[in-house]
């Protein structure tokens, strides 16, 4: 049973993701903060495959900062979400 809960989690963040990576191109911003937004979610898709619930979590503050404005500065570099 616990098994069929991760695939489930597994299909909902995959499917979150790919919204995700479709808003992020969809955004009006400067090319280089939609490079370092898709970065960031690269980094997720890939803790994904180690800790699927924390990459939902991950992917859950990443939107919520998208959904409110929160987004880099210009210039901003780095490869990963901000998150510990």
């Amino acid at each position: 049973m616990e098994r069929d809960g991760q695939l489930d989690l597994h299909d909902r963040v995959a499917a979150r993701l790919k919204d995700a990576h479709r808003t992020v191109r969809g955004l009006q911003v400067p090319e280089d903060v939609r490079q370092a937004l898709t970065r960031r979610l690269l980094v997720i898709t890939a803790a994904a495959k180690a800790d699927l619930p924390g990459a939902a979590r991950r992917l859950d503050r990443l939107m919520e900062d998208v959904d409110a404005g929160r987004l880099p500065p210009l210039g901003a570099g780095g490869g990963d979400d901000g998150t510990p």
